[in-house]
């Protein structure tokens, strides 16, 4: 036994080394899959800019997604280069179910929302969830929604990878 083990770590030192040799180990496959491991891992991000954002009324926008929304946008997108979107969510009041309960689903790679104020109630792969104040969610990519109610004062932080996505209608 120690024979054999002294035999494989001679084997390893010699080897560990030596490229041509760890080449043919691996193979025509495995060295471009080792290739490919490390360029993926040295993709470099996109540039980033600090950046600030402070509360102003008149920064809430009619023009966002939903037309019973008021979008504060915090500049995210711009400073990291399309990386994240971040903006705040005024609902407006009072919820009309007719308006507000559209089925859809957005192609998005994360998306997370935080109760600011108030409250909403959706739906969400048939699971009727009322978040609150304080409470927050992650949504996985393409779950099937809906929002149900919310409160006449609710305000949600939505934060959304990449900052383009598609959003997709399914009523």
């Amino acid at each position: 036994m120690a024979k054999t083990m002294a035999k494989l770590q001679a084997q390893a030192r010699k080897t560990s080394g030596n490229k041509t040799s760890r080449n043919k180990t691996l193979g025509k496959k495995g060295e471009l899959a080792a290739r490919s491991k490390s360029k993926a891992k040295t993709k470099p991000r996109p540039k980033q800019k600090f950046n600030i954002s402070h509360f102003r009324a008149e920064d809430f926008r009619a023009d966002g997604l939903r037309t019973y929304a008021q979008y504060r946008d915090l500049g995210m997108s711009k400073a990291t280069n399309g990386l994240l979107q971040a903006h705040v969510i005024r609902l407006v009041p009072p919820c009309d179910p007719k308006v507000v309960s559209k089925r859809h689903y957005h192609d998005v790679d994360v998306q997370m929302i935080y109760v600011l104020k108030g409250w909403i109630k959706g739906e969400y792969d048939g699971q009727v969830v009322t978040m609150r104040q304080g409470g927050a969610w992650l949504q996985p990519p393409k779950i099937k929604h809906t929002v149900l109610d919310y409160s006449d004062d609710c305000e949600l932080l939505e934060i959304v990878l990449p900052a383009e996505f598609k959003t997709v209608e399914l009523e």
